[in-house]
């Protein structure tokens, strides 16, 4: 776990290593959720970034009688 240090205008510095992992670029937007007293950012990403991320994945399962 790294730390960071909220600057006098609320601004923070996300550490490299993070950012490399994540693969975030300057100026990316990201959203910003408060969740049971953490803040959680989430990229955005280009909806073309998300094209086969679901490849793969298990679609054989049993639905109930009236999702068919």
């Amino acid at each position: 776990m790294q730390t960071v240090t909220v600057s006098p205008k609320f601004q923070v510095v996300i550490p490299k290593v993070v950012r490399e992992v994540l693969g975030l670029r300057p100026g990316q937007k990201m959203q910003i959720v408060e969740y049971s007293g953490r803040i959680e950012l989430i990229p955005e990403r280009d909806i073309r970034e998300l094209r086969g991320f679901l490849k793969g994945m298990d679609t054989q399962f049993q639905r109930e009688e009236d999702r068919i």
